[in-house]
């Protein structure tokens, strides 16, 4: 060949051995054979701008550059995996600082361009976020609970449905119609205390001169109602001034009792004498605040009874379910409209 490279071999960490005692390292240039240089040529096996070999002193290691300045190699990780020059140095590919272990092997590190890291991949279209929690539409509020001024407002006139007027007690002036709506019939009366049906600890002979042990209507397994335990209303029998069963009205209809500022809910329990009204179980007057007392309690006046028509709980002994539709019940009544 005419013309010779000269191949410069970084040698990483080996103590090579100046000749000269000058201070100063000393660049060492190594000539290839024939076959690296015929190879270097072809472009195949070395980079054709070749850098130097840095000659350390015999006491020291010093990299030098080819002008003779001192370069510092810092160590790290370049996109290829080479050392990434520091300050001072003159471009890529320079070898990092040499190490014992390389020392003591002698292996020798080529320079050599880095290879770029692939590029990544396109994301594909980004999947939209989830609705809030607080999206979803709200159950809607439940009514309020119909109070006693509702239902008076509700009841404040009257369309009779009776065909005259009852006593409040007996030896009294007839003066109470039954009034009436769609939805229900009512009267505004006084409260007597109907003791009847199953006998209890207030509810008995020895408490209520007027005791019977049965009543009109029995619960579900055949027995006499506990005028104890479940609030009732009492009726008028049948008779020439009303019958309540052309109204819609029957055993274990439900009915609201209004006294003052309270509200109870009850049954159609039991019946009274044909010509006199306004009469209440004794847990229907606890209810209320009344006396329940059955020989001095109750009442003179105040209570308005309303019976919502074709309404029945079953069992008829179900407070809890009378409760519950008479809520609704009551409810309707004051929402609807005449």
């Amino acid at each position: 060949m005419s013309r010779v490279q000269t191949l410069t071999v970084a040698v990483a960490g080996v103590a090579l051995l100046a000749p000269s005692a000058s201070s100063a390292a000393e660049s060492v240039h190594i000539r290839p054979s024939r076959a690296e240089a015929r190879r270097v040529a072809a472009g195949s096996a070395f980079p054709t701008a070749l850098t130097h070999v840095a000659v350390p002193h015999r006491d020291r290691i010093e990299p030098v550059a080819r002008d003779g300045t001192r370069e510092v190699l810092t160590p790290g990780e370049g996109p290829g995996g080479s050392a990434t020059p520091g300050p001072g140095t003159h471009g890529p590919g320079i070898a990092g600082p040499a190490t014992s272990d390389a020392a003591a092997s002698g292996s020798a590190t080529t320079a050599g361009s880095a290879t770029p890291a692939p590029a990544s991949a396109t994301p594909g279209p980004t999947a939209p976020d989830p609705a809030p929690s607080d999206s979803q539409p709200s159950a809607p509020a439940s009514p309020a609970p119909v109070t006693a001024a509702d239902l008076l407002a509700r009841v404040s006139g009257c369309t009779p449905v009776s065909q005259g007027h009852y006593r409040k007690d007996r030896g009294r002036a007839a003066t109470v119609p039954v009034c009436g709506t769609r939805e229900a019939v009512y009267w505004k009366a006084d409260m007597d205390i109907d003791c009847d049906g199953r006998p209890g600890r207030h509810c008995n002979a020895g408490t209520d001169p007027n005791f019977s042990s049965s009543t009109a209507f029995a619960q579900s397994d055949g027995r006499a109602l506990s005028s104890e335990k479940l609030p009732y209303v009492v009726v008028p029998a049948p008779s020439g001034i009303w019958d309540y069963r052309e109204h819609g009205v029957r055993g274990g209809s439900v009915a609201a009792v209004v006294y003052h500022d309270r509200v109870s809910y009850a049954v159609v329990g039991d019946t009274g004498p044909a010509d006199i009204i306004g009469e209440a179980s004794y847990a229907a007057a606890t209810s209320l605040g009344i006396d329940p007392d059955p020989r001095s309690g109750g009442t003179p006046s105040g209570v308005t009874y309303i019976v919502f028509k074709d309404s029945r709980v079953t069992p008829l002994e179900d407070r809890e379910a009378a409760e519950t539709q008479g809520e609704r019940l009551a409810r309707e009544f004051v929402d609807a409209a005449d």
